[in-house]
């Protein structure tokens, strides 16, 4: 675990994707850092590249050119399996679909990665039954995705990012799907969880609620940051 400083850093950050027979950018030689126990958003319209970032800071794809480094590590030469070793135990990740296991029950799902990480069986049991008690559906346990509501689903996606203990968690869009009752208690259930254990978030998103509560913000245009306020 890291301490306070900056985990990730990237440099020149750039990447682009192939529509027909034209390459289009969505990011554009862009710096950005992420610090231990920051609760930060990627803040911009659809298109301006707040996901692509986001997944090429969480190692989910690669810059076509740039540098990220992880406590001073470049990434690049990095071979998958150990780029899936980092995502695994350092990273944790909350996606706008939930991206649950429907044939698994929520213990189940917030058990997957300490299962993959070779955590013996009854401890990660108890992991996740504490994991979800702390997203406060403690009774929802056993059962599976399709009988949870969207708030609880988000929940148990939650405590499943939180499994291996990481040091940042990447949130793609975590409240699109949301109403904004439910909305609000899962910024106030990740705020509480950024203070209370100190795990980082990085949020990508055009939702205010999120912008307003973030005590960092990344204004992204057109796969450039224009603005780093805190």
């Amino acid at each position: 675990m890291s301490g306070p400083g900056p985990i990730l850093a990237g440099k020149g950050l750039s990447k682009s994707y192939r529509l027909g027979r034209e390459r289009v950018p969505a990011l554009r030689g862009l710096d950005v850092n992420v610090s231990g126990g920051e609760f930060a958003a990627i803040e911009g319209p659809s298109g301006s590249g707040k996901t692509t970032l986001l997944n090429v800071l969480g190692l989910l794809d690669s810059p076509d050119s740039g540098t990220l480094r992880i406590d001073g590590e470049d990434t690049a030469p990095l071979p998958e399996p150990q780029r899936s070793a980092i995502r695994l135990r350092r990273f944790g990740f909350v996606f706008q679909t939930f991206n649950l296991i429907p044939v698994l029950t929520a213990r189940e799902n917030v058990e997957y990665p300490m299962a993959l990480s070779g955590v013996e069986k009854a401890r990660r049991q108890g992991a996740a039954r504490d994991l979800l008690r702390s997203v406060g559906i403690a009774e929802k346990e056993d059962v599976r995705p399709d009988l949870l509501s969207g708030g609880q689903r988000q929940r148990v996606a939650i405590a499943r990012a939180l499994a291996n203990s990481p040091e940042i968690v990447f949130a793609d869009e975590p409240t699109a799907n949301l109403d904004s009752h439910t909305a609000g208690e899962i910024l106030d259930l990740m705020a509480g969880l950024n203070e209370l254990h100190g795990v980082a978030f990085l949020f990508a998103t055009h939702d205010p609620r999120v912008v307003a509560r973030a005590k960092r913000v990344l204004v992204l245009r057109d796969g450039e940051i224009v603005e780093d306020r805190t």
